[in-house]
């Protein structure tokens, strides 16, 4: 299977750049092909600028080589800190440039876009990983898990993945080394139990 990895984190040596560099490692071994893309690293773009907006629009190579991979993925997993209930700009922008009609939705002929699109993925299932300083109690009862309706509701549903799998860790500023090896124990768990062993 081809699986797609999108990190979004500045600070080389944080502990979303263990979970990336974990969900490689166990997607090889299992037979996988996985293309990890750290947006910050490579410098993403994540500015939409308004000749991409149309469908038909120019877009730049980079982004072009974004779309092509996601089309060709059969899964993908997104590694992200929690900031104010979204994710880092880089990758808001990512999904406004990459997850882009044509590519990964479309509306039926006739349709202007008020409707409900067709999602286009072939991705059967999506993993977000995410990191937060909020406890989970909190983050439920006060703010509502924004990050879970957002990646699962407005975004993979739309485009037409059924399967969504969503863990956080956290809290991250106050964890061991103990918590987060345990942590990354059930970042293999998940992604061994949703792209299981090549036969």
């Amino acid at each position: 299977m081809n699986i797609l990895v999108i990190l979004a984190h500045p600070t080389p040596g944080s502990f979303n750049h263990a979970i990336a560099r974990t969900v490689i490692r166990v997607l090889e071994k299992a037979g996988h092909s996985g293309v990890l893309h750290d947006l910050y690293a490579e410098g993403f773009d994540p500015v939409l600028p308004s000749g991409e907006v149309v469908r038909d629009g120019v877009i730049a190579p980079a982004v072009r080589e974004h779309c092509a991979q996601l089309s060709a993925a059969d899964g993908i997993v997104l590694v992200h800190p929690n900031w104010w209930g979204m994710p880092p700009a880089i990758l808001k922008g990512w999904a406004d440039r990459v997850l882009r009609p044509g590519v990964a939705y479309e509306f039926e002929e006739g349709d202007s876009g008020e409707g409900v699109p067709n999602g286009l993925l072939k991705v059967k299932t999506a993993i977000v990983f995410n990191t937060s300083d909020t406890p989970e109690k909190r983050e439920r009862e006060v703010f509502g898990d924004p990050l879970e309706n957002l990646w699962k509701t407005c975004i993979f549903h739309f485009c037409g993945v059924k399967g969504f799998v969503r863990k956080n860790f956290g809290v991250i500023v106050t964890s061991t080394l103990g918590e987060r090896q345990a942590w990354l124990r059930e970042v293999e768990d998940i992604v061994a139990g949703v792209f299981p062993k090549e036969q």
